[in-house]
This record gives C-alpha cells, structure tokens and sequence, in this order.
C-alpha cells in the first residue's frame, strides 16, 4: 500500500468505520483503511499509556482503523480506561493478560490474544512494555500477522535486578526481536542498551520520541498565584515539583530525602508531589520520620498537571531507570529547570549546565545540591527554564504520530513488495 499512485479522500463507510476514495491510474476505488491493534499490559497513567493512547487517538481514521486491547489492571496510579474511550478508541480488556509473570495467565493470554487478533484481521500489531511486548508479538506472530512493531519505552531489565531474573528478560527480548519488524525507541540510549546485550539488528531501531501535547503545557491558562492559593502556598515560597508514579523506578523516598537536605539551607523551601502509587505510605512515613511535616504536600492523582506546573520552581525526578520520561518535555514546555538522575533517557531530554543538571542515581547529596543552587539563584532558573523551552519541539505529539504514521506506511509498502 501507501500513498502512491493518487489522492485519498473520505468516501463512505462500512459499520461506522472510514473508506477511502484512492485515485488509482485515474480510476476511482474504494480502499479500507489499515486496521492496527496497539496492545499494553495495563491502561495506568502513565507516560507509555499516554504515548499509546494519544497514538492511538491522533493516527489518521482514514489511513489506519486502530484499536486497543489492555489487561484489566491498574491500580493507585490511577486508570485511562475512561480517557481512552472518551476518545472514541475502541478498547477490548483482555482479564487473562496481567502484570506479573504467571504461566496459568500468560499462556491462555497468547491464546486470548490469537482469537482477538484473528478475529480482528489485523494487518499490524504495535505492542507496548515488557509483558505485552513479549505476549502480544508472539500471539501476532502465531496469528499470521504481516507486520509486527513494537515501542520500547525503557527495557525491562535493569542492573537492579537479580542476575537471574535479568538474564532471563533479556533472552526473550533476544528471541522475540527476532520476530519483530521495527523497534520503536523513545530514546537513542534505549537502542544502545539493547544492541549491547544483543537484541535484535541496529537496522530494525527507530527512534521516535514520546510526544507530549505542548499547547496544553506552554499555555496553561492560569496563573502561578492562581495555582499556588489552591495549594495554600504563598507567592513567595520556594517550591519544587515532581509529578511521578510512587513506584521503585521513580525512587519517590530520594525526593523526599533530598528535600530534608535542602530545608537544612532553605527552611522556607517546599515539596509537592503529584502522583500515586504502591510507594505512597512508604513516602507518608518518610515525611513524618524525617520531621518534614507541612514542608512536603502529596497531592495524590491530578489531571491538570499543565496547570500544577506553574505552581513550581524547579522540577525534580530521581529516577532509578527510564525509558524517555514524557514528565521531562512537560517540564520543559512548562519553562522549568530540572534536576534529574543520569538515567538512560532523561540526557535525552535534560542537557547538563543548559536546562537542568544530571546528578548519579541513588546520589541524594547531589540532588539537593543542583536544587539549592537553582533556588538561590532565579536568574539561573529562568535561563535555564527558557533554555528547555527552546529544544523541546522535538518532543510535540503531533511529530511523534506523524513518525509513526510513516513507518507504518513504508513497512506497508515493504510488505507489498515481498
């Protein structure tokens, strides 16, 4: 297929959904749209649920009919099940496919995934994170499917983990490489980690970034003051932000360590903390441990984070691993500098001494050193802030779909010539 040849237009439509009128060698036809299948282990919020969910909303309905299947599972982190529909995506929850590993879901989850897939007659099957990636090509692969794509947004494995376990995430990486058209990366550093413990061909990577929506985070409509009232927080008072998942990953329990750091400095300084997650009594417990008491506010799950973001002078994320954190370009449409770990994908988003500083992982001292000396000095924070600002158009949601859209469309045009 693909765009060659003459015009598409919108011509009729079959059970609601769009057919396109193609001028081929001047005849008029009829073509159905390409139907695709995006499959992710769980609709949590989340930066590659978002990625899923916006791609899946945003691809043009008269090129590719696109739908989306997902476990059932969510959890504190909060859902996008409701988001996703309210796009009008059509969603299948598939209860056999689950987080964790478990051989009396999974192996019924492959079979689940082959009927859904045969039954939908897909002709291209996007999977997301590490379960579904795994599952969900190997049932496309099972189903016959011609083309097989899949978005890493950060690996499964990490040096963390026991050797064992490690070991065992990357040979299944390894094998179902092997039966993968393209691999999506959100960030060149993930392509380089996986080449190195050899999964797949340096010509099967692609790298197209995590798009995030920039209108809604360069223009959010309100004031600082305004946002800071609701919080309780005066003009005046220094504040850092993070908006994270209270998971391992995202080492919430360093944030507030380095925040007793840096109230040790600046006493007036204060702490808030958007997100949820199964960390989040641990974090609770921290903050009474450590006295900090009013300096530290846990907003729980919010939806207006373009909104929250003003409220902030300095945006914190002490990740233990990332793929490419989609919080960081919204920081940086938002005007903030940042202080992150070195993690993969965060050097992506955050140049060291221009729009924010990269401190070692697991380093607490460091991170609340960078934050004391953007604090103390606002002029930094706003050259740094406007320096994010400048290089974060690679990042738009509207790039991101239309990278994905051509390599659909030459992988199309691949499979047609075989």
């Amino acid at each position: 297929m693909g765009r060659a040849g003459g015009e598409r237009h919108v011509g009729a439509t079959v059970s609601g959904r769009p057919l396109q009128l193609c001028k081929w060698r001047g005849i008029a036809v009829l073509v159905k749209p390409v139907k695709v299948l995006h499959i992710i282990t769980r609709l949590i919020v989340g930066g590659a649920q978002e990625n899923t969910m916006l791609t899946a909303g945003m691809l043009d309905r008269t090129h590719f009919d696109v739908d989306v299947l997902s476990g059932p599972q969510t959890g504190s982190e909060g859902s996008l099940i409701e988001e996703v529909r309210a796009w009008g995506i059509p969603l299948t929850i598939e209860p056999t496919l689950v987080r964790k590993i478990n051989p009396f879901k999974d192996l019924p989850a492959i079979a689940a995934l082959v009927r859904c897939i045969r039954r939908g007659g897909y002709t291209i099957v996007h999977t997301h994170s590490s379960k579904a990636g795994i599952l969900g090509r190997w049932a496309a692969r099972l189903a016959g499917v011609p083309i097989i794509v899949h978005t890493v947004h950060g690996w499964g494995f990490h040096d963390r983990q026991h050797p064992v376990v490690r070991r065992c995430f990357i040979w299944l990486e390894r094998i179902t490489a092997s039966i993968t058209d393209r691999l999506i990366a959100v960030s060149p550093r993930n392509i380089e980690k996986g080449l190195a413990v050899g999964i797949g061909r340096p010509e099967q990577y692609v790298t197209i970034r995590s798009g995030i929506e920039l209108e809604r985070f360069m223009q959010p409509g309100v004031s600082s003051r305004a946002v800071r009232g609701e919080l309780g927080i005066l003009d005046d008072v220094p504040v850092v932000g993070t908006v994270t998942r209270f998971s391992p990953q995202k080492a919430p329990l360093d944030c507030v360590r380095a925040m007793a750091i840096v109230v040790q400095e600046i006493p007036e300084a204060r702490l808030v903390m958007v997100g949820d997650g199964p960390l989040r009594e641990e974090v609770e417990r921290l903050v009474r441990e450590l006295g900090l008491g009013e300096r530290v506010m846990l907003t729980g799950l919010r939806r207006d984070v373009p909104q929250l973001l003003t409220a902030f002078d300095v945006f914190i994320l002490p990740s233990l691993w990332e793929g490419l954190p989609r919080v960081l370009p919204q920081a940086m449409a938002a005007g903030l500098p940042i202080v992150a770990t070195d993690a993969d994908g965060n050097a992506e988003a955050v140049a060291e001494g221009v729009n924010g500083y990269l401190v070692p992982r697991g380093d607490v001292a460091a991170l609340a050193e960078r934050v004391v000396r953007l604090l103390r000095d606002p002029a930094l924070c706003s050259r740094m802030g406007q320096a994010g600002r400048e290089r974060v158009m690679e990042f738009g949601v509207h790039k991101m779909v239309e990278d994905i859209a051509a390599l659909y469309e030459a992988l199309l045009e691949g499979h047609a010539r075989r």
